[in-house]
């Protein structure tokens, strides 16, 4: 079999959509759906029916792409081995699924380390979307991604770093004054009013914690972006927020806000770096992967970006 007709069914397959394939593959759509047409007429099944946007695969297709995918990885791997993978020339792109937090915290730090190695190299960040992420990941629509959550799927994942939690609050909340302890009563924390961010992927965490201790909060204000909270909590002095720490001791720096500690235990939110099954480009995949990993790890997160104020602006 025409080994660009395997990479072209596996790539529509995996990306569900010709357009997408043939940016994978860097062909022309023409092209793929010129190599669709073979293919249909090859093994006599229209392997993919157009369903919306969707390219949806038959019960054939679906049946002969498990072996397709892993025939695709053995030949790149073989090829890997002959003709390795030069970061340095290289003008390939890669995608990251991040939060809004890993985008503003971490990203920069993983542009840095793969640029300084590959100057031609460029990353496209979407949104992350954990209903959608196992399909991402097993399609290969993104190439890593950046959660604190656990998915569905069996994907390779490393262990980035461990987020905790603290309290937020206004410098001129009543919580703010007592700063010799560092952390609140469980009476201070129940009586205040709690701003929350609903796209937090960390809630669900905190929220079973505070299940279990009996003490669910019902939030005074909710908002979808972690930037909104800075101003917020500075012009309210009846709002707290509980948010990662390494985002309230970024924002510290540059709102009037102060940092405290919970006043119960919450176990720490492991933050994890996850790779998409591997069906082609496993070289370039396997560095790219790497270098994320370790300029991941050795990086704290810089928030302090996050929601940022003009610094001659009075407080």
């Amino acid at each position: 079999m025409d080994l660009n007709l395997l990479r072209t069914f596996v790539a529509v397959y995996e990306s569900r959509s010709l357009t997408s394939a043939a940016t994978r593959l860097y062909v022309t759509q023409p092209a793929v759906s010129q190599a669709l047409t073979r293919m249909r007429r090859q093994w006599d099944d229209p392997l993919f029916h157009r369903v919306g946007r969707t390219m949806e695969p038959t019960a054939a297709a679906q049946s002969i792409y498990p072996s397709f995918r892993d025939a695709l990885i053995t030949i790149d791997r073989a090829l890997d081995a002959v003709h390795s993978f030069d970061p340095a020339t290289s003008d390939r792109r890669f995608t990251v699924a991040m939060s809004e937090l890993g985008e503003i915290g971490y990203f920069p730090a993983l542009f840095a380390a793969v640029r300084s190695a590959a100057p031609d190299i460029g990353i496209d960040v979407v949104s992350l979307d954990l209903d959608l992420l196992p399909d991402w990941l097993a399609r290969g629509t993104v190439d890593l991604a950046v959660t604190s959550l656990p998915i569905s799927g069996s994907f390779e994942h490393q262990m980035l770093k461990t987020e905790r939690y603290a309290v937020l609050t206004g410098q001129e909340h009543p919580l703010a004054a007592d700063r010799a302890a560092p952390a609140l009563t469980m009476a201070d924390y129940l009586g205040a009013d709690h701003a929350v961010v609903a796209s937090d992927s960390g809630r669900p965490a905190l929220d079973a914690a505070l299940r279990r201790l009996g003490v669910p909060i019902h939030p005074a204000a909710s908002v979808h972006h972690f930037a909104s909270l800075p101003p917020l909590l500075s012009a309210h002095d009846n709002l707290i927020a509980t948010v990662p720490e390494s985002i309230a001791r970024g924002w510290a720096d540059t709102w009037p806000v102060v940092l405290r500690d919970l006043p119960f235990d919450l176990p720490g939110v492991e933050i994890s770096l996850l790779k998409r099954t591997t069906s082609q480009h496993t070289a370039a995949l396997d560095w790219f992967h790497s270098t994320v990993l370790q300029a991941l790890r050795g990086d704290p997160g810089e928030f302090s970006s996050i929601g940022a104020r003009d610094p001659g602006a009075p407080h």
